[in-house]
């Protein structure tokens, strides 16, 4: 479990970036959307928006002083390579990241949440 914690400057109480939570909302996000679908390639644009739209809409009801940045790749599973990686300059003991990888037998899916302190 990875957490990241922060002072609520209104309230005083201390905030996590919980890692564990996020990537629930981020999972969630992706099987509510995609679901049991076949890969189409003229539904991912539809399917990318949705995933990112519903894990914002859940981020933000935490009501945490958090900005997030949400990123979402679709592939189909056909043989071909896919590499990624992210680099962040910020603050470890404040801001964190949570990636989701997810497949069906058709393709894979990889969403990955930033969480910046505000």
């Amino acid at each position: 479990l990875a957490l990241v914690t922060v002072m609520d400057d209104q309230t005083g109480e201390e905030v996590t970036f919980v890692v564990d939570e996020i990537t629930n909302i981020a999972k969630e996000s992706i099987e509510g959307s995609i679901g049991t679908s076949n890969y189409a390639h003229n539904k991912v644009n539809q399917w990318n928006s949705t995933i990112i739209e519903q894990c914002l809409n859940q981020l933000t009801k935490l009501g945490k002083p958090f900005k997030y940045i949400v990123s979402c790749v679709i592939m189909q599973k056909n043989g071909a390579g896919l590499h990624t990686a992210s680099s962040c300059y910020w603050d470890s003991s404040t801001d964190g990241s949570a990636t989701v990888k997810w497949e069906n037998k058709t393709m894979y899916c990889i969403a990955t949440v930033f969480g910046l302190a505000i």
